[in-house]
């Protein structure tokens, strides 16, 4: 009876145990669907060409569809934060053993952790993905119209595509190992999904050694725009007042516009950025045509802002509102106090040079250790127990560190990620971005974040071994491949921040050789006339503030005679 009674204890102890961390995974998972819909919801459209519209099936269509990409977002967010949560929980463990209240984070639930992120990240990728797309994009069979027809023919289409991929991993399956040619693998199918996200995370991290070290570079542009800089960095007052000059004149040309009706063509505001505000000038506009014959020729292709069709006013109105809004915005940040223009700018600034510094000591050292021959390559199959030993020779203190490099990691491969975007025209916009832009984007985040756990192994920055399949991915017991990336990936780093802080100074080194070449190039009777006008120029450049004080003083006494 007492084993009996043993037995049972040991039984109901495993099943409350895992009902806990379905329950801890349902939770974690609730928080971050709120996260990844609320996102969502900022960016997504809502007009009447994509949610508003009187068919009620396109609105479940539609709803469905954001759903599964909500979920997608939420499993990439995961994704993100799976090491850094299992490095804390590790030290978490090794500073309170005994607490009652941490007995529920365990080996047992940080594992399950990295399978549940694994089984859905290729269900998100490979299934629920393609199928939003396919969805919000179907229209039925002929026949069967309506939501039913859709559903037909979106699980049709997703079959058939499904066919396409299975064959072609077979085919490279084949080619890479030639014993795994045969029936027997072609009739395993669940040994393909592996397979087809090994390939997905290759990409992912080809993709991450191009625009984590962009990433980084950007970030000091990033924060330097967010932050004030200080004032012999940046003159505030200088751009406040040339802001409010530049607003003032603006409303005093729509004002003379209205009143006379007189047709501008310069100076620059009159001209349109998108040039399709107005024709070719008529040559019965003899005002216009006087101004037009001394331009030069070049303006003739550019479409001019006139008073026709409101085009003039319609041009210098938004120029005003541009104008207006960066003058609010240079005077928000003049009311900023001086400690924390002064001290948090270059705190920021030595933050983001010290912590990228570190990333490339680190990768640097990982790099002569698989020299060496102390490391192995970061492929591991073997079971991980938390709470045994610290991953970091500084204890909790490195421990932390490395968690928040991974996380800077993170934020600088998003930053040099936008880039490119921004170029597409794929960047997503608050209230204005379409639903397959999102089905796009989400796909995008879920193979960066699912290849961040990867990079961070291959780049040594910790010792954290990853867990369930992700440690099971092939490519990464190439030593070749490893190494290769990592000094790939450091040089890289070091020439984009050397690059970053020398660009002025080659700049300004480029513009005097040139300046001494078209000197030297010139005949000698022109030589005078130029070092006349450089002489002139540095005069105009050293006058007295005080001079020039008195010359403004003296133009608006003049001005208002």
């Amino acid at each position: 009876m007492k084993m009996d009674d043993e037995e049972a204890d040991l039984r109901e102890q495993i099943f409350h145990n895992n009902v806990r961390e379905q329950i801890i995974f349902l939770l974690l998972f609730i928080l971050l669907y709120l996260i990844s819909f609320t996102l969502i919801e900022k960016f997504r459209r809502r007009d009447s060409e994509d949610y508003f519209t009187a068919d009620e099936d396109e609105v479940k269509v539609y709803r469905i569809s954001l759903w599964l990409c909500t979920f997608a977002l939420a499993v990439s967010l995961g994704s993100a934060l799976l090491l850094p949560v299992s490095i804390v929980s590790n030290e978490v463990l090794i500073l309170y053993p005994n607490s009652y209240y941490v007995k529920w984070l365990n080996s047992s639930l940080i594992q399950g952790l990295w399978n549940h992120v694994f089984l859905f990240s290729n269900l998100s990728l490979f299934v629920f993905l393609p199928f939003a797309y396919l969805f919000s994009e179907s229209s039925g069979f002929p026949g069967c119209r309506g939501l039913k027809g859709r559903v037909y023919e979106t699980f049709i289409v997703l079959a058939l595509l499904g066919i396409a991929m299975l064959g072609l991993a077979y085919v490279i399956s084949a080619w890479i190992e030639g014993d795994r040619s045969g029936v027997d693998a072609l009739l395993n199918l669940w040994t393909y999904l592996p397979f087809l996200y090994s390939c997905v995370s290759f990409v992912g991290v080809l993709m991450l050694l191009v625009f984590t070290p962009l990433g980084f570079v950007r970030l000091f542009g990033v924060v330097g725009g967010v932050l004030v800089k200080p004032q012999f960095l940046r003159d505030l007052n200088e751009e406040y007042y040339m802001y409010s000059f530049e607003e003032e004149t603006i409303r005093r040309r729509i004002d003379n516009a209205v009143a006379t009706g007189v047709c501008y063509i310069s100076p620059e505001p009159m001209y349109s950025d998108k040039g399709d505000f107005s024709e070719p000038l008529d040559l019965d506009v003899s005002m216009c045509k006087e101004k037009k014959n001394a331009a030069s020729p070049g303006i003739d292709k550019v479409p001019l802002l006139r008073l026709r069709n409101g085009a003039l006013q319609a041009g210098l109105n938004e120029r005003l509102q541009k104008i207006v809004a960066m003058r609010k915005e240079v005077e928000n940040q003049r009311k900023t106090s001086s400690l924390q223009r002064n001290v948090v700018y270059p705190l920021a600034m030595l933050l983001l040079l010290g912590l990228t510094t570190i990333t490339v000591l680190m990768v640097l050292q990982n790099t002569l250790e698989l020299l060496i021959g102390i490391k192995a390559v970061p492929l591991s199959t073997r079971q991980f127990t938390l709470g045994i030993t610290s991953l970091s020779k500084m204890g909790w203190a490195g421990a932390t560190l490395e968690a928040f490099l991974i996380l800077y990691l993170h934020a600088a491969s998003l930053t040099g990620l936008s880039a490119p975007l921004r170029a597409l025209r794929v960047l997503p916009r608050a209230r204005r971005t379409p639903l397959p832009r999102i089905i796009a984007l989400a796909a995008v985040m879920l193979a960066h974040s699912t290849a961040q756990p990867l990079l961070v192994k291959i780049l040594g920055i910790t010792n954290f071994d990853l867990l369930g399949e992700f440690g099971r991915i092939e490519w990464l017991g190439n030593f070749r491949l490893v190494l290769l990336y990592n000094a790939i990936f450091a040089a890289t780093v070091t020439l984009c921040l050397v690059s970053k802080f020398t660009a002025s100074v080659r700049r300004e080194l480029y513009n005097r050789f040139k300046w001494m070449a078209d000197f030297f190039s010139v005949p000698e009777d022109s030589k005078t006339v130029i070092d006349m006008l450089s002489i002139t120029q540095l005069q105009d450049r050293t006058i007295a503030p005080d001079k020039a004080e008195n010359t403004d003083k003296t133009a608006k006494v003049e001005k208002s005679e």
